[in-house]
């Protein structure tokens, strides 16, 4: 294959990769605007914004959809999993008081992460162009 072949046949990427993911993931994790990490990106607990209020991004394109849920049960189950085995294990205590302990961990934990791994998607969704975010800034 000869270099002109190669630069042929390779697709424009210089657009798609312009936005820096990781600054969007953090914005996004803070739940502030993937663009300009000013703006509330949430307003309530997971509604997001129709647009910045800074920097008048449009926000309305995201389909973070069960994107959020589904990882927000990924994380807690694997992190309460062998925490419940090794309290069992190691205490031994009655199952009510396991049970209340580990509920309450998990809705807290549940609680704190949902809303924030709903912006760390809308902020990668943002950074590679995803759905209606591809338009040019």
């Amino acid at each position: 294959m000869t270099d002109q072949t190669y630069i042929e046949s390779s697709p424009p990427s210089v657009q798609a990769d312009d936005r820096p993911i990781w600054p969007a993931l953090a914005r996004g994790w803070r739940r502030k605007c993937p663009n300009c990490g000013k703006g509330p990106l949430l307003h309530g607990y997971l509604k997001v914004n129709d647009s910045c209020q800074s920097c008048e991004q449009e926000l309305f394109h995201h389909r973070a959809d069960d994107g959020p849920a589904y990882l927000t049960i990924l994380i807690v189950g694997h992190l309460m999993a062998p925490l419940l085995h090794f309290a069992f294990v190691t205490w031994r205590p009655e199952p009510l008081t396991l049970f209340t302990i580990f509920a309450v961990g998990c809705v807290a934990l549940s609680l704190y992460l949902l809303p924030r791994l709903k912006g760390a998607i809308v902020g990668y969704q943002w950074s590679k162009r995803l759905y209606g975010f591809g338009k040019p800034d």
